[in-house]
């Protein structure tokens, strides 16, 4: 199996969030000047995330996808909203596996192609059972 580990977006979101709510202590008793204009930091949830119930996590084990840019050990973002396209990168369910793979489909076939000359292309044929299960949006790396 290709993808260790999967995590559901179950982050509620910060939205509700203002500056005003975070406490301030200083010992003179005036505030900063510049407080006032402060604003608060990114919150990743917010910019990565589009559809949070059909947002999951999932830790990529292999090196079928090193030319991509997905090594060993990195998180994959992935939307199961999103309908796959041609040339994205998808999780794939084959035969019970899941897969990470460039999604590429033709008029009469349909291959899961991986982004390293070790593996081979994936034919799929309708007598197997298949299933895209979402689509990679984003890939976080530790470095």
């Amino acid at each position: 199996m290709e993808v260790e580990n999967f995590f559901g977006s179950s982050y509620a979101g910060s939205k509700k969030f203002s500056q005003h709510d975070v406490p301030m202590a200083n010992a003179s008793g005036f505030g900063a000047a510049a407080d006032d204009y402060m604003e608060r930091g990114i919150d990743l949830n917010e910019q990565l995330i589009r559809n949070k119930p059909a947002t999951f996590f999932m830790k990529v084990s292999g090196n079928s996808m090193i030319n991509a840019g997905i090594f060993d050990g990195d998180i994959v973002i992935v939307d199961r909203s999103i309908k796959p396209l041609n040339g994205k990168i998808v999780i794939a369910v084959l035969d019970g596996e899941m897969l990470i793979r460039r999604y590429e489909k033709t008029m009469n076939r349909l291959r899961l192609v991986p982004e390293t000359p070790k593996l081979s292309t994936i034919e799929v044929s309708e007598f197997m059972d298949f299933k895209i299960w979402g689509v990679v949006i984003y890939i976080i790396r530790n470095v």
